[in-house]
């Protein structure tokens, strides 16, 4: 009998939480796969990376989103096929454990909807905290409701778990976050990965958060360190297709492509671009995913945010910008000295969560 839903709604989510769905093929444990398809354009070759099977419900099927006005036309999208496939996906019995992963609005969409239904919600990669309601808005506000409508937390690392001290809910440290998993699998199939690697040093560089990219003098500022940095080495902007439109939106892409020092790339399936970090002397990034993944790798990471939810692994191999230009320049300067070795665990996270979960179906 089936007693497991998982939602993904991102592909971020889905890279995280495959070494689970993976897991759980590989025992034999069926699941309902649920995605609300927000980066339709590379969850194919996600699935395909790390063998997973194809969602057995998909309620929203489209280009990727580019601006706030999709956002809302998705949202009821997604609810009016919610409400049209109420018998595939929700169940009378009280049994059944869907795994929630984050904090997108389809994680909280999907806490909510699972519990009024009266069934248990599992949040993975729980109790991440800014403590900043305003950044990043409105994750940290998402966070929050879908930690309260939660039944059981996944928490990676001891901070996190420290956040819920105060509280009787089932909390379950996992130590590192799946994302560890996922990462070692990409390290371990790099010799099958083909991708174009430059034949020089070079980093990696990546934006897409909203308020980096949609304010056009906050964008401007972070361009303008993106052309400092292309003077001292080679630069692989990987471009994610909301940058792309606020790029040609602010006239900013002709400089760029002046620019012979700064290749600007697509977005690469998950182990492609495992493959270029993994090998790029540092990064330079906006995203808590490659945070972690500069974190896990040891390779040295430049976050363009004001603060971060994961608060144990800045200051080692992560610097958080905080938009100074100070702290900016001594990282591009010094970046040899926040190189650390690849971090091995024994635990995996992933067996961790579904030894658990397992046990309450």
């Amino acid at each position: 009998m089936n007693n497991i839903f998982i939602i993904i709604g991102t592909k971020a989510q889905m890279i995280k939480m495959a070494p689970i769905m993976k897991s759980l093929q590989d025992r034999g444990i069926y699941y309902t796969y649920v995605i609300t398809w927000q980066h339709k354009e590379t969850m194919d070759k996600i699935e395909e990376n790390f063998g997973i099977k194809k969602p057995d419900v998909v309620l929203y099927s489209w280009k990727d989103i580019t601006w706030l006005a999709q956002m809302f036309f998705r949202v009821i999208r997604i609810l009016w096929k919610t409400l049209f496939n109420r018998k595939q996906i929700f169940w009378n019995s009280k049994e059944w454990i869907v795994l929630v992963h984050w904090d997108t609005f389809s994680t909280l969409l999907w806490a909510l909807m699972w519990k009024l239904s009266g069934h248990k919600v599992a949040h993975i990669e729980s109790w991440l905290r800014s403590f900043n309601i305003f950044h990043p808005f409105p994750e940290e506000i998402t966070r929050l409701i879908t930690f309260r409508l939660s039944d059981y937390y996944f928490c990676p690392w001891n901070w996190a778990l420290n956040n819920l001290r105060k509280y009787k809910w089932k909390k379950i440290n996992t130590e590192y976050n799946t994302l560890y998993d996922a990462l070692h699998l990409a390290i371990k199939n790099e010799k099958n990965v083909m991708v174009d690697m430059p034949d020089e040093k070079y980093c990696i560089f990546s934006t897409h958060r909203f308020e980096n990219i949609f304010k056009k003098d906050q964008f401007e500022f972070i361009l303008k360190h993106l052309n400092k940095i292309s003077e001292k080495i080679k630069v692989l902007f990987i471009l994610h297709p909301p940058t792309r439109k606020k790029l040609l939106e602010f006239w900013f892409m002709n400089q760029l492509e002046k620019n012979k020092n700064i290749e600007i790339r697509p977005r690469y399936d998950y182990f492609e671009f495992n493959k270029l970090l993994h090998h790029a002397e540092f990064c330079v990034t906006d995203g808590g995913s490659n945070q972690e993944e500069c974190f896990y790798m040891g390779k040295p990471c430049l976050l363009m945010r004001k603060a971060t939810e994961r608060q144990e692994w800045i200051w080692e191999n992560v610097i958080i910008s905080e938009y100074k230009d100070k702290i900016i320049n001594d990282f591009i300067l010094n970046y040899n000295n926040y190189k650390k070795d690849l971090i091995i665990n024994k635990e995996s996270p992933t067996d961790m969560i579904i030894d658990f979960i397992t046990k309450k179906i």
